[in-house]
């Protein structure tokens, strides 16, 4: 069932047990302008959620708010019931071993090879592990993502599908309990879109993570979500899943499934 705003609010209250993030009443501006607006918001534990929103509406701030990248005016945030905005830079490079973020330019460093691109955030949160532990750990993420050939190449030697998938599975190489996708298709074409997306729900299903995505494409909107909230005007108007709200008569739902 789509729901609206009031009956939304009234939703958020619901806590459940297996809640992993809650936003209440989160506020952020730059001068005048005010993108996010008492934003309530929940993603529950294995659950695939799609924050759809035109440009400037806030969706990318949302979730760099959500990480710590950027402070909100107001509000809680709490990820795995720790409120984000009250956190000092350790407890938040501590806590973001278990929330990947993947980025919308991906964020690979050209100076290093696929391997170091992956050792990176091992030699950062697990600088205790074996070289044949973090060997073995860069080949099980370049095997679920179908590039192992691509150990020693650097990123200027990959197409743009793979480094997006050199990208996921470095954000998935910690195992992380959470991940945060900003655009995961931005520039790929149909067919590349088509398989990082089915890509993600695989992975998802097959660790057992919950994700917030931020995407304008539709067809991965399709493939990898459970639920949508739509993000206008600073604010969660409408939830629902993608048959929901694909045959909803409400116009703001109807601009991004016509």
């Amino acid at each position: 069932m789509i729901t609206k705003e009031k009956t939304y609010l009234n939703y958020e209250r619901l806590i459940k047990d297996e809640t992993v993030i809650q936003l209440i009443d989160v506020n952020k501006s730059f001068g005048n302008n005010h993108v996010l607006k008492h934003v309530n918001l929940n993603l529950n534990k294995g659950e695939n959620l799609v924050v759809l929103g035109k440009s400037g509406s806030g969706k990318s701030v949302l979730i760099k708010c959500i990480i710590g990248l950027i402070k909100p005016d107001s509000g809680c945030i709490n990820v795995f019931g720790k409120n984000i905005p009250d956190m000092d830079h350790a407890q938040l490079d501590k806590l973001r071993a278990k929330v990947g973020f993947l980025f919308q330019s991906n964020a690979l460093y050209d100076s290093m090879s696929v391997r170091e691109n992956l050792e990176f955030p091992l030699r950062r949160h697990a600088a205790n592990l074996s070289s044949k532990k973090l060997n073995e750990l860069v080949l099980e993420a370049l095997k679920n993502v179908g590039l192992e050939h691509t150990i020693e190449m650097k990123p200027s030697e990959l197409s743009g599908g793979m480094k997006k998938r050199i990208a996921l599975a470095r954000t998935l190489i910690l195992k992380p309990e959470i991940i945060l996708y900003d655009e995961p298709t931005a520039g790929l074409d149909p067919i590349t879109s088509k398989e990082i997306s089915m890509l993600m729900r695989k992975l998802s299903k097959k660790y057992n993570t919950s994700s917030i995505i931020i995407s304008h494409d539709m067809n991965c909107v399709k493939i990898t979500s459970d639920r949508i909230v739509v993000l206008m005007d600073g604010n969660c108007l409408i939830q629902g899943n993608y048959e929901q709200l694909k045959n909803s008569k409400d116009p703001i739902a109807y601009n991004f499934f016509k």
